[in-house]
């Protein structure tokens, strides 16, 4: 099929592509990797009057280290953070998660920004911004606000962006050396979304855990931290009994859908297994 017909602005300043949303009030849609919006618009699931490409916007493609911080530029493609020495060496757990995102074409196209402000609840990156505690920077007509990883996402393809704002700015707190970090994912094939996912950052003290971090995808209409989970970790430590009573925990905690890929007792399962693998996983990998 052929999308509908629609206006398109390549501008060649942020301060345009503000200016073209505005003229446009809510009509236009922001043209990022085009990964999920183009096949939207020839499927007719969406129909935007105009694209406002970001593309020509260099200085939203970056990605550095700051004051224990990694920042990323909304632009920066996910191929550039699977190879980037500071992703690898700060983020290690982002590294992992994006080699699991597509295939080889979408991740050379798609961008850190799209995939956050598309909010597919089974999309990897989504749950990256939550495990790792990070927060986007999006710039609208009123300037620019912070919004942090647990406020952006409010339901399927839905986040707290204004239709006149763009997602500029990525920011992770870089990982603790040696924490020990996984993601475990369920998909029909490699490179489809997942049908339930599990990530997990955890820090040791000896025989302690003095952090532990855990988000889900792909089982509801939102990734999720599993709060509860890191509780029992954080007061237990991550010995066998307590990764089993993690798991349970972080079963209970989701709000499974059912649709074509699975019942909602499945993904709990998942759930659960997931947890459970990603955790002793991420055990293993840590200091002890």
């Amino acid at each position: 099929m052929k999308p509908a017909k629609f206006a398109y602005h390549a501008p060649s300043s942020l301060d345009e592509a503000l200016s073209l949303l505005q003229r446009y009030g809510g009509e236009a849609r922001v043209l990022a990797g085009g990964q999920s919006l183009i096949p939207m618009m020839n499927f007719r699931l969406a129909a935007p009057a105009a694209l406002v490409d970001l593309n020509r916007l260099p200085d939203l493609d970056y990605i550095k280290h700051e004051n224990g911080v990694v920042r990323i530029g909304a632009m920066t493609r996910q191929r550039k953070l699977e190879f980037s020495p500071v992703i690898a060496e700060r983020l290690p757990l982002l590294r992992d998660a994006i080699r699991l995102v597509g295939h080889l074409p979408t991740r050379s196209r798609g961008t850190i920004g799209g995939s956050l402000a598309h909010a597919d609840p089974a999309a990897e990156l989504p749950m990256m911004l939550q495990v790792l505690e990070g927060e986007v920077v999006a710039r609208g007509p009123g300037g620019e606000r912070v919004i942090k990883a647990g406020d952006l996402f409010r339901s399927i393809l839905t986040t707290a962006l204004e239709p006149g704002e763009i997602l500029t700015e990525v920011r992770l707190p870089a990982m603790a050396p040696k924490a020990g970090h996984g993601v475990e994912e369920f998909a029909r094939r490699h490179g489809d979304f997942a049908i339930a996912a599990v990530a997990v950052v955890i820090v040791h003290e000896g025989e302690r855990c003095s952090k532990a971090r855990l988000a889900t995808g792909g089982t509801g209409p939102v990734p999720l931290r599993l709060t509860a989970a890191e509780a029992v970790l954080e007061r237990k430590g991550p010995g066998e009994a307590a990764i089993d009573e993690a798991a349970e925990a972080a079963a209970r905690a989701v709000e499974p859908m059912t649709d074509q890929n699975g019942s909602a007792e499945f993904r709990r399962h998942l759930v659960r297994v997931l947890t459970g693998r990603v955790l002793r996983r991420a055990t293993e990998k840590g200091p002890r």
